[in-house]
This record gives structure tokens, C-alpha cells and sequence, in this order.
């Protein structure tokens, strides 16, 4: 039985600010577990509720050398639907109210977090034939292996995979600091290695050392080698690849399935959503005080609200978006400018636009359900999940065609009648608001073709099964 053993910051039920939460939570779930040992290694963050923490169990503590530095290690494990997970434990490094915090504090909290991860292995008597790392949170884990850790004869032959989920956060601060954290020798700095433009890069440095590099699409592993979509980078993932694949993110189709979501308010499934669906857009619509109307195109957007998911754009054009038979609703916390956008136009047009600046679970998945379209206009997607989500409780997505998305979201095509979305190529806010009134002429005139964009959409499979399939499919190979 080959080990594979999964090491990040983030990982969903325990802790989570993005996507790569909800990967690391459920890959594991849906690998093969005749063939695949799959264990989960996650910091011991104090944010994590207090349910969590309750049901860890001490297993070993340790104390281990960051360069100068000697730092304790202590080991909790927990089982949760089928898997290991290990947490490492450090109250110095992970106390706060959120995962990440300052970048200056981050880089030394991760480096001791990658240090740790490979330290424990030989006390949990688990030696893992592939260490699968996500992010730049784990970035020094394939140069650890690589250095220091070569002359303990456990760590022989361990292969490495590094997964990006988003090129734009590398984890980059000068060299000195790096070095006097890691203990590292010059070595390591040069521009083929950690290096890069002066200062020291964890994620470059996963990517150097690791044996295998993913991202979680297709076309974004393609667009990194380009230097728009590159960030500094695109030199580097040319040259690797050679050993550069892109397999799409899936969801866990459990949680997000409309006919047995305990969130939403009236269920419903792909043979009846014609009559029932609608009940959740009225019950939406009571709750956050918008028009009761039927009629209204209703429009949701669960992000970041930030310039990578094309907020930018929605700026340019809020006030044509905000037409008289349209309704916005609008989940997520980023930028001030955006929330204070949205609150505003929250305020102007109280009875067709709802800004809920938080972030709730429940709140997105009553959005998913009762929406007509979801709006993803992203600058950049590396694989996107709320596109999937949208598909699955049947909301038609309006996409931007850029990484993930292209990938995911079929175009609509009237005269052939196929199709699972609406799309534009060109990041342009004029282009977004014509595709957004096509899409709202094909609702209110062409009732049938837009039901039957929703079966298409509903129809598609984008569980963790095909995806887990590839990544056996690449373990195998290793």
C-alpha cells in the first residue's frame, strides 16, 4: 500500500480562508483508500473551534532546532471520516484569531510549521512514499528533504508533489531573514533555487526541489508559463514543465447537493427544480428584505472581494447591472473600496441590492440555490469552486473565460443549443454587462433554452471521484 501524506495550511472542517481548505478536506476522502495510506498534517491553530480541538488526542511532543532557535513540538491526532489528520502544535506560532496574519511573522510560522511536519514523521512511525505539498505555506518542505533532512536514512527516496492553488502568494521576504530562519546555506540562494529577484521565495523553492509540480486546472497550468498570468515566475514553470500538469479541483458533492441541503430552504433535484427552486429565491428575497418578485434576473457573487475575481469590472458597470428588473446579492468580505461599494448600492437601490459584507456557509448556500445566475467575472481563476457549486444547484454562471473557468464552464450555443454557462474572453466591463443582458434575454424570453442550460449544468459531474482518479493516476506514476 503506497502512503501518501498531505501537508498544508488549511483543511476543511478544521480551519479554512479559501479553496485550498476545501481540496485538502476532501481529496483524501475520495482516494482509493485498498491502494492509498492517505494522512493529513495540519498546524494547530488556536482559531480553531473549540469543537475540533476537544476531539484531538495528544500523541508525542518534541523539541526540535530552527537554526538558532530550539522549539516545541507537540503532536494531536484525530480521525475524521476515514482519515488521519496529525496537528502540530505550538502555541508561540499559532495563537491569533486567524490562520495568517503579518507576512514578516507568517514566513518564520511556516517554516517552523514544514520543519515540524518532516520532523514528526519517524516518531509517528510513518514514512510516507510522497509528500503531497499545497501552497507556499509548505514551499520548504521539498528543500528541507533536500538538505538537511538527506542524512537521517528515513527520508531516503521520498518523492514530493507541490500543488498551486494561487501563483500570486508566493511567500517572499528578504534573504538574511530567510536564511537566519532556516538555517539554509548560501547555497540555496541563487536564482535557479529560493532566489528570486534579490529576496528569498518559499514557493520557487517547492517548485525547484519538488520531484512533480500540479495547479488545479488545465489552463491555468498553461497560463503560468505566460508572463501575464506568471507573476515573476513564468520563466520557472517553463522550464519545469516537463513535470507540470493541471487537474480541476472537484467539490464534495455530500455537502453540496440541493436535494438534501439541511441550509437551503425548500429542496429540490434536477426533475423537479422547475417548480421548486423558486421557493428559495422568494424565501431569499423575504429574509433579505429585497422585491418579492418572481420575475426579477436575481444575480449572486460569493467571493473575495478583491481585483483578481473582477470586482473592478462590476464597479465600471454597477449601475447597469442595478436595471430595474435585476436583484444583487452579494456575500464576502476584501478590499474597503468594493465593500463600500456594495454597501452603497446596498442603500441606493435597498429593494434589488443585498451586501452581505461577512462570510457565512449557510448564507452562500441559500445564494446558490435561490439565484438565477452566478457572476464570476475573475482576472485570473486557477480552478474556482463557486462556478461548480452554481452548476450543482443549477444557477447558470457568467464567466470570465480565464483559467478553471474555461475548463469548467461550457459557453452557451443557441443554435446548436449546447452549453452550461455564459462567457466572455476579453477583460472588459463592457463586454461582462453585454453578456450578463443576453443571458437575461435568454431568461425572461426563451424559458425552455434556460431550463435547459440548468439540465445540462446539473447534469455535469465535478465530484472529488474524477479528480481523485487523476491524482491516484499521478501518484502511481511517481
Amino acid at each position: 500500500m503506497k502512503k501518501i501524506l498531505f501537508v498544508a495550511s488549511e483543511g476543511v472542517p478544521f480551519i479554512k480562508t479559501g479553496g485550498l481548505a476545501d481540496v485538502v478536506g476532501s481529496l483524501p476522502k475520495y482516494i482509493n483508500k485498498d491502494n492509498f495510506d492517505v494522512r493529513v498534517i495540519l498546524p494547530n491553530y488556536m482559531s480553531i473551534p473549540r469543537q475540533w480541538k476537544d476531539k484531538m488526542q495528544y500523541l508525542t511532543h518534541f523539541y526540535m532546532n530552527l537554526n538558532w532557535r530550539t522549539q516545541y513540538v507537540g503532536v494531536l491526532e484525530y480521525q475524521y471520516e476515514g482519515v488521519w489528520y496529525y496537528f502540530i502544535d505550538n502555541e508561540f506560532y499559532f495563537t491569533g484569531n486567524k490562520p495568517y496574519g503579518n507576512i514578516y511573522e507568517d514566513i518564520e510560522k511556516f517554516a517552523f510549521f514544514s520543519k515540524a511536519a518532516l520532523s514528526c514523521l519517524p516518531v509517528l512511525d510513518y514514512r510516507p512514499d510522497i509528500i503531497h505539498c499545497h501552497d507556499w505555506q509548505t514551499g520548504l518542505v521539498p528543500v528541507f528533504l533536500h538538505d538537511s533532512f538527506q542524512e537521517n536514512e528515513f527520508y531516503h527516496g521520498i518523492k514530493t508533489i507541490m500543488t498551486i492553488h494561487n501563483l500570486k502568494f508566493q511567500g517572499v521576504w528578504d534573504k538574511k531573514t530567510v536564511q537566519d530562519i532556516t538555517a539554509l546555506s548560501e547555497y540555496y540562494f541563487t536564482p535557479d533555487k529560493l532566489e528570486s529577484y534579490g529576496d528569498a521565495n518559499y514557493l520557487k523553492g517547492g517548485i525547484v526541489y519538488s520531484d512533480y509540480v500540479t495547479t488545479v486546472s488545465d489552463t491555468y497550468a498553461h497560463e503560468i508559463t505566460m508572463p501575464f498570468y506568471g507573476e515573476g515566475l513564468d520563466g520557472l514553470m517553463r522550464a519545469r514543465s516537463n513535470c507540470l500538469c493541471g487537474i480541476v479541483n472537484g467539490i464534495d458533492y455530500e455537502e453540496y447537493n440541493p436535494e438534501l441541503d439541511p441550509l437551503i430552504h425548500n429542496p429540490y433535484n434536477a426533475r423537479n427544480f422547475r417548480k421548486e427552486k423558486i421557493k428559495n429565491k422568494r424565501a431569499l428575497q423575504q429574509e433579505l428584505g429585497l422585491e418579492k418578485d418572481d420575475k426579477a434576473f436575481m444575480i449572486g457573487i460569493v467571493s473575495r472581494l478583491t481585483d483578481q475575481k473582477g470586482l473592478d469590472l462590476i464597479d465600471c458597470v454597477m449601475e447597469d447591472i442595478c436595471a430595474e428588473d435585476t436583484q444583487l446579492i452579494v456575500l464576502g468580505t476584501g478590499e474597503d473600496r468594493y465593500e463600500n461599494l456594495f454597501r452603497h448600492f446596498a442603500w441606493k437601490y435597498s429593494s434589488r441590492v443585498s451586501a452581505n459584507i461577512f462570510y457565512s456557509n449557510e448564507r452562500s448556500h441559500k445564494i446558490y440555490a435561490a439565484c438565477d445566475t452566478f457572476l464570476m467575472p475573475s482576472l485570473f481563476e486557477p480552478c474556482g469552486l463557486s462556478q461548480l457549486m452554481s452548476l450543482r444547484y443549477g444557477t447558470v454562471p457568467i464567466v470570465r473565460e480565464t483559467g478553471g473557468l474555461v475548463d469548467t464552464i461550457e459557453p452557451y450555443n443557441q443554435y446548436e443549443s449546447t452549453g452550461t454557462g455564459f462567457t466572455f474572453k476579453n477583460y472588459n466591463a463592457h463586454e461582462m454587462i453585454q453578456t450578463i443582458r443576453y443571458a437575461k434575454e435568454i431568461y425572461h424570453n426563451k424559458k425552455r433554452e434556460w431550463n435547459k442550460i440548468i439540465d445540462r449544468g446539473m447534469a455535469k459531474d465535478f465530484s472529488w471521484k474524477t479528480s481523485a482518479k487523476k491524482y491516484e493516476e499521478l501518484y502511481e506514476s511517481l
